[in-house]
């Protein structure tokens, strides 16, 4: 069993605790409820039944430890809308101008800034989807949607962000390739 728990580990520890870290904003609470989700891994890994991947099943329990934190705190809808700090991202690419990093971090910071004000299902379709790159099947089964309603949810997601964007970027900065997320 332990070996079962070690093979996740390896293979996914940094991707379960960016997640959390993007939920919850916090490297300590973040660390915490990844020892969290390796003691529900190893409580219920004999229940796996393998009609998901591992992975999926693994991100799956994070969700469920993700919002059993915030159901334990107070007003928990509204906290999660809070734990996000999406300006601490930066745009590196070492080839770019630095007039095209600018611009670049400019809408990042507005992408996250209006992320900040979405609802819960577009952000953790968000995240999910292009941060963590999980396809559209294995997010629908992390959330336990259809995946119909993963691609509608995304698609509204994208769709607001990019109406969203517009309003709050600089008029000569409208309309550049709005929202550069597509993902199959």
């Amino acid at each position: 069993m332990n070996s079962v728990v070690e093979k996740l580990y390896s293979a996914y520890h940094q991707d379960v605790f960016q997640f959390l870290i993007y939920m919850v904003q916090n490297k300590q609470q973040a660390e915490d409820l990844a020892q969290e989700v390796y003691i529900r891994v190893l409580k219920s890994h004999e229940n796996f039944e393998g009609k998901s991947s591992e992975k999926t099943w693994l991100f799956s329990i994070a969700k469920n430890v993700a919002i059993d934190h915030f159901r334990r705190q107070k007003n928990w809808k509204n906290r999660i809308l809070d734990k996000f700090d999406w300006s601490r991202n930066e745009v590196t690419d070492d080839g770019a101008l630095p007039e095209e990093i600018a611009v670049a971090n400019e809408e990042i910071q507005v992408l996250y800034e209006c992320l900040k004000h979405c609802t819960t299902d577009f952000r953790m379709v968000i995240i999910m989807r292009y941060l963590q790159e999980l396809s559209i099947s294995e997010t629908s089964e992390v959330l336990g949607w259809s995946e119909s309603k993963v691609k509608t949810t995304q698609h509204r997601a994208i769709k607001w962000l990019r109406i969203e964007m517009n309003q709050r970027l600089p008029k000569e900065e409208r309309d550049i390739e709005p929202v550069r997320m597509e993902r199959s």
